[in-house]
């Protein structure tokens, strides 16, 4: 399988790659304007809330893996088979993106994040929407070790709340119905992976994990607002090559929902940096 995270040069080595514009934005949601007015030639739109995710609920969180078979008929209708090698990216940090690479390699489809993201692209920009064949991607189950529950959250001796600071410390929530965090969790916030719009090198990676006492993705157990930025710190974990985590689907949205203990601050011993950035985590 290729590497999680892959630079622009990439692609000229990768021509039949497919391209994927998963442009979003937390206000607004899918940006399909944005990727009409401009996107890496020959790339396709995946709207997240279409392609990403089920319907929202409070039993599931606000971004619920989609059923199997409704991700397989949207990669097939973009042209993306089971065959396919996709290299994903936003116009931001590649959060967005993130959630349709975590995706695909759960499901053991090669697939990567474009490091830089939009920026990262050198040469023109092509607009409109090009046509692609309709592909074959086998709707097959969501991996249960790539997945963890409530229950896991709740109990795993490793669990990373992906979100801003400011959130996992419950001084701010904008979003869902509680502030705070998971008990125990520790804070790795996903903006902290990437230096000047690009990820930290692996060693550089390996260090801020191993600052949290991560020093192996086995059992880690990963969440967010509603599993979406988590798949970044996933990506990371991989990249810094720590291996693969779980990904906590339902996230806070899910967790904030019940009456299960909320924690505020800081956990003992837990590293929080001030983050500058003003990104929301979803």
């Amino acid at each position: 399988m290729i590497p999680p995270v892959v630079p622009a040069t990439f692609l000229s080595d990768h021509p039949d790659a497919v391209l994927a514009d998963v442009r979003y934005t937390l206000a607004d949601g899918p940006q399909p304007d944005a990727y009409a007015n401009g996107h890496l030639p020959g790339a396709v739109f995946v709207d997240m809330n279409a392609a990403l995710a089920a319907p929202a609920g409070p039993d599931t969180g606000r971004h619920p893996l989609p059923e199997p078979s409704v991700f397989a008929e949207q990669m097939a209708a973009l042209g993306i088979g089971d065959d396919s090698l996709v290299v994903a990216y936003d116009d931001g940090t590649g959060a967005w993106a993130g959630r349709l690479v975590w995706m695909l390699r759960t499901l053991g489809v090669d697939a990567a994040l474009l490091d830089g993201g939009l920026a990262a692209w050198e040469g023109p920009l092509e607009t409109g929407a090009p046509a692609r064949e309709q592909a074959t991607f086998t709707a097959r189950p969501w991996d249960p070790a790539s997945l963890a529950t409530i229950d896991d959250a709740a109990t795993a001796p490793l669990v990373v709340d992906a979100r801003a600071p400011e959130r996992y410390r419950g001084e701010s929530e904008p979003v869902d119905p509680r502030a705070g965090h998971v008990p125990g969790a520790v804070n790795v916030p996903f903006s902290g992976n990437l230096a000047d719009g690009r990820f930290l090198s692996p060693d550089a990676l390996r260090e801020r994990f191993a600052e949290h006492g991560i020093t192996d993705a086995t059992g880690v157990v990963v969440y967010c607002g509603s599993g979406v930025t988590a798949c970044h710190d996933l990506i990371a974990l991989e990249h810094a090559g720590l291996g693969r985590g779980r990904l906590y689907s339902g996230s806070w949205s899910q967790y904030a929902a019940t009456d299960r203990p909320a924690a505020t601050g800081v956990e003992p011993g837990s590293k929080t940096p001030i983050d500058t950035t003003g990104r929301l985590s979803v």
